[in-house]
């Protein structure tokens, strides 16, 4: 693939990389800049693949302003047999950025031209500055500053990170006169972020059955608990015929998981508004405030062009690993929904994901109703009876709804329900195997048998 408007090859690690990268956040569509292929496409391959990734992140890091984290991904690839480095680069949403060294004289600001990075004219300078969004939550100060963040090192302690002393200056969760602004409000231990999740009976919203509220506490666990609120909701459908039992849950886990933590990363909370997340009898809806980006049309968000809205709060969910690469998301979407599922408006966007059906044919009945196994009974086992399992944590309890909903289901597809990690799942089942709540019938082409009267 030749070089283009948004691919770009260097053969090393140059001195010329901040140039090309702050060229790219001046883009409408951002880019990716491939180190370790030269300018006709050929791969050479780096020799220190590891410590030139280390470099990119420091140069990036200190060599660019504003602050470009939460803006770039940096990939290991190989390719025919060699290892190179994919810089993946967002339009950044503070342009015009510029190298540091040159303070803001117009030496130091590039814009993508074609396939090569230009200096910026000066009034394409000013007109950016005129546009710069200065009404972002890194810029408002949080209206309460004693603020702790004893569950956000926790997280960080769990992805293998120890956050220092200046840990909310390096994660921006500073105002410029050193005070907490309101990213750093969303992240914290206590706030009045308060985030629902509404069950309805039927298609419409006249029949609240059941309420749920989240947050007031870290953004990242409200998170969480609302993956797995809705996780727990994914139940299986079922077809059964004459032949076969064919089982698949409401919605697609993946999908569902990337559209839940969308809305959270994306979000406009300036206005103080949250994400919401509705569950109908045909249909999941997950509303988040603020419509398209600045400049980025739909075409361009289909394809994955990312222009991080909060970009404080992308490069914290890409430490913690709730975010893979910087574009993915809308694209994973797209993999099980169309764009049809998508709406937009001036201040919001919502998407829309519809339930698969259920159909029962058994003794020539016949059913058509959403989610016939929603309610989690299989063979006697109950939500009621997995809940009132003594010994069971809550943690386990998910994961027998889970296999109650479905006998069949696989490590994978529980990791993608739950939003972790095949290896998490594998210490559970074994934790609920060693208290005799179940029982593996059929060897590993078999299904899971549960006995809760060992629980009791």
């Amino acid at each position: 693939m030749p070089e283009t408007n948004r691919i770009e090859y260097k053969r090393e690690l140059s001195d010329g990389l901040e140039k090309e990268v702050i060229a790219f956040l001046n883009y409408r569509e951002g880019g990716i800049l491939y180190v370790g292929i030269n300018k006709d496409g050929n791969t050479y391959g780096l020799a220190d693949a590891d410590g030139d990734q280390l470099k990119i992140k420091d140069r990036l890091k200190n060599n660019i302003r504003p602050s470009a984290l939460g803006l770039f991904d940096i990939v290991s690839e190989e390719r025919e047999g060699k290892d190179i480095l994919k810089i993946i680069v967002a339009s950044g949403p503070e342009k015009p950025y510029h190298l540091r060294k040159y303070g803001m004289s117009e030496k130091g600001y590039f814009i993508r031209m074609g396939s090569s990075a230009e200096p910026m004219p000066q009034k394409m300078i000013d007109e950016l500055f005129a546009k710069r969004t200065r009404n972002s939550i890194s810029k408002i100060k949080a209206g309460r500053q004693d603020l702790n963040f004893g569950q956000l090192k926790i997280y960080y302690e769990e992805a293998g990170y120890n956050l220092g002393k200046a840990f909310a200056k390096n994660l921006e969760l500073l105002t410029e006169d050193g005070a907490f602004n309101y990213a750093g409000y969303l992240l914290a231990d206590k706030n009045n972020t308060s985030i629902k999740v509404a069950k309805y009976s039927g298609k419409t919203r006249t029949d609240l059955i059941e309420s749920n509220e989240y947050g007031h506490e870290c953004l990242v666990k409200a998170t969480k608990q609302v993956i797995d609120k809705i996780a727990v909701e994914n139940r299986t459908t079922t077809k059964i015929t004459a032949k076969e039992r064919q089982q698949a849950n409401l919605w697609n886990p993946i999908a569902l998981r990337e559209a839940i933590i969308n809305a959270f990363v994306h979000n406009d909370y300036t206005n103080e508004i949250t994400p919401k997340f509705e569950i109908f009898a045909d249909r999941i809806e997950i509303t988040s405030a603020g419509g398209l980006p600045e400049g980025l049309s739909k075409q361009e968000f289909f394809e994955g062009f990312s222009v991080p809205r909060n970009k404080e709060l992308m490069r914290i969910f890409k430490d913690l690993e709730l975010v893979e690469q910087l574009g993915s998301g809308i694209p994973r979407i797209l993999e099980h929904y169309g764009k049809e599922s998508f709406g937009f408006s001036d201040n919001f966007l919502r998407m829309t994901f519809k339930a698969k059906e259920t159909t029962v044919e058994d003794g020539g009945a016949k059913g058509g109703q959403i989610g016939g196994q929603i309610g989690g009974v299989r063979g006697g086992v109950t939500d009621a009876g997995i809940d009132a399992a003594t010994t069971l944590t809550k943690r386990q309890k998910e994961v027998v709804k889970l296999i109650a909903a479905n006998s069949s289901i696989t490590y994978n597809e529980i990791a993608d329900a739950l939003g972790i990690n095949e290896s998490a799942v594998g210490k559970h089942i074994t934790a609920i195997k060693n208290k005799g709540v179940l029982v593996r019938q059929g060897g590993t082409q078999g299904y899971w048998e549960i006995n809760l009267d060992r629980n009791k």
